[in-house]
């Protein structure tokens, strides 16, 4: 018995499961932390 696949519903499943993934991507990013020299920013500020 042959088995038929429909195109379209099948690209459309695609494209939700890649959107789905993306947003998941996006609402859980976090930035890097970046290191910072409190003393540098002081001596830079003119604060003490």
């Amino acid at each position: 018995m042959a088995v038929t696949r429909l195109k379209r519903k099948d690209r459309r499943n695609k494209a939700l499961a890649k959107l789905r993934i993306a947003t998941i991507k996006r609402l859980t990013y976090t930035p890097p932390v970046k290191k910072v020299d409190i003393e540098e920013l002081k001596k830079q500020e003119g604060i003490i």
